[in-house]
């Protein structure tokens, strides 16, 4: 299992393939990634390295975080992840990783905060049928309908889908495949849609669930 990469959500668009084809895919923007920490079995009980990106003045910094890169001899990030490796993939600390870590045709993983949609109803958050239009519903058309029982149970029970707040939550897509790669950019295209608003940080990994290649 290798490392992942963070990266930067730009948007969405089109690429034509050769054959004519239309492919939606989403453009993620890759700075290089530098390895700020490895992490090993046999000191900390597990094998992971932590990624830096986006670097910043050390001004920036409170000095417990200042300290921590001063003493690495590396230059400050404001975005810091770990991810989890196998022994074979750990990378030394200052090694750099760019959009080509990834290539062509294999399948990722991409997880993101979603788009917050503020509070909403059964119906949007849920995907409930709401009641009936007519025949003595009046007002409460897109209600959820009933919450719970009267003395028996006597409470409404944990998890009941209401309504509430939706969206910014964790999510994870999987299998997604890597349309193209323009590592002189810095650009992973990524075919369908990824968690997370414009300008949103994602994390992408190799797919754990599925093989490595298309």
């Amino acid at each position: 299992m290798r490392s992942g990469l963070i990266a930067e959500k730009i948007g969405m668009t089109q690429v034509f393939e050769p054959n004519g084809n239309q492919v939606p895919v989403t453009v993620l923007k890759v700075s290089p990634c530098t390895v700020i920490e490895r992490k090993s079995q046999d000191v900390h009980g597990y094998d992971a390295v932590q990624l830096g990106t986006q670097e910043v003045s050390p001004n920036k910094l409170a000095k417990p975080q200042r300290e921590y890169f001063a003493k690495k001899n590396l230059t400050p990030c404001k975005m810091l992840k770990e991810f989890r490796v196998s022994a074979e993939h750990l990378l030394d600390v200052g090694t750099l990783l760019t959009a080509g870590h990834f290539e062509s045709g294999q399948f990722v993983d991409v997880a993101g905060t979603s788009v917050g949609k503020g509070f909403a109803g059964a119906m949007k958050r849920h995907n409930f049928g709401g009641l009936r239009a007519s025949h003595g519903v009046s007002v409460s058309h897109r209600s959820h309908g009933s919450t719970g029982n009267r003395q028996d149970p006597g409470k409404v029970f944990k998890n009941k889908k209401m309504a509430g707040h939706m969206g910014h939550v964790r999510v994870t897509k999987l299998n997604l495949l890597v349309h193209s790669i323009d590592a002189d950019r810095g650009l992973i295209y990524i075919k369908g849609s990824v968690p997370g608003p414009k300008s949103g940080i994602v994390y992408v990994r190799d797919a754990i669930k599925k093989a490595a290649r298309a």
